[in-house]
């Protein structure tokens, strides 16, 4: 296990703030369109927020499953990467960017010593 747990972590939050910034910064016009093709098809803000929770995990599964040249890490960071969003937005919590970065690197860290300790 060593310091595993830690570089898969470090990962996700790198890959998390590379999302975020190609997405809103490189993609936004696309972005945008995509959510309103969304919208219309699903008819729910609520379907439409999984449905981008759904694609920002294919993205984390993609970085880090060439990262780490492994599914498995891929996709179990993709998961709780994703559940963690989604507890985030269902707790209502309304921080700063640092405390969401912290929410996810302690909750993640946790989750891959747990994984990797077995």
């Amino acid at each position: 296990m060593e310091m595993m747990w830690f570089y898969i972590a470090v990962a996700l939050a790198i890959s998390d703030e590379i999302h975020t910034r190609v997405m809103w910064n490189v993609f936004f016009d696309f972005y945008v369109l995509l959510a309103g093709l969304i919208q219309k098809t699903v008819s729910s803000n609520i379907g439409l927020w999984l449905i981008h929770e759904f694609l920002e995990s294919v993205f984390h599964f993609i970085v880090l499953s060439v990262v780490f040249l492994s599914v498995e890490i891929g996709f179990l960071g993709a998961l709780i990467h994703m559940l963690v969003d989604i507890y985030h937005e269902i707790s209502g919590v309304n921080k700063s960017h640092i405390y969401h970065r912290a929410l996810h690197f302690t909750v993640e860290s946790i989750f891959f010593i747990m994984i990797l300790g077995l």
